[in-house]
């Protein structure tokens, strides 16, 4: 019996040589600067968008008309009903909560009238009109009231072109409001605006004569 022919057997195949790694610590600190440059990056374009679309401003406040719906003068002493309507806009992209106003009087230095303005909100970009009425409480005048309105010449002589001329007596109305503004529902930022107006009254009837403000 012939015996048999067996393979030779496979030659073995040599080791594949390995790819040295990069350096752990390289490749931690590339990540980081990029992650670093990018989050300023994030940062730069929130605050971009954040004070040229979102930026918080103050209300706008606009007096419309001031009354007196009740007025008497006795004994050199003055009490009156005062009215006085405004609008108060609000240009912000987020709602102005108001929480903190109020409406003073002040004549001849001291304050005569006071009323606090009920906390409210106005929506964004909403005007509000807003109406405050009060009585306030007798005060002396002052000074004797004074004869207007009148006009002078280049000499300083008075004349008035046949205007009414009467005693006059003037009192100024400040109207502040403070609250906040809540910017992408997580920036809070305090806004504040104010009113001040200068108003003229007949002392012989009560009418408003005029306003400045």
């Amino acid at each position: 019996m012939a015996a048999g022919v067996s393979a030779p057997p496979p030659a073995p195949q040599a080791p594949r040589p390995k790819r040295p790694r990069p350096p752990s610590g390289r490749t931690n600190l590339a990540s980081c600067v990029v992650a670093t440059i990018f989050l300023i990056f994030i940062i730069i374009v929130i605050l971009i968008v954040y004070y040229t679309v979102f930026k918080p401003q103050d209300p706008k406040i606009a007096v419309n008309a001031v009354q007196l719906p009740s007025f008497s003068v006795a004994n050199g002493t003055v009490n009156f009903t005062f009215s006085q309507y405004a609008s108060v806009r609000n240009p912000n992209r987020a709602a102005f909560t108001h929480y903190d106003s109020s409406l003073q009087l002040i004549y001849s230095g001291s304050q005569v009238g006071f009323m606090f303005i009920p906390a409210g909100e106005i929506d964004a970009g909403r005007t509000q009109y807003m109406a405050a009425t009060f009585s306030v409480q007798s005060f002396p005048l002052s000074v004797p009231p004074r004869m207007g309105p009148t006009l002078a010449n280049g000499d300083g002589v008075g004349f008035n072109y046949g205007l009414r001329v009467e005693p006059t007596m003037e009192i100024e109305s400040k109207l502040e409001m403070a609250g906040r503004v809540k910017v992408l529902h997580f920036f809070t930022h305090h806004v504040y605006a104010k009113a001040g107006c200068r108003v003229a009254i007949a002392v012989t009837d009560g009418s408003v004569l005029g306003f400045h403000c």
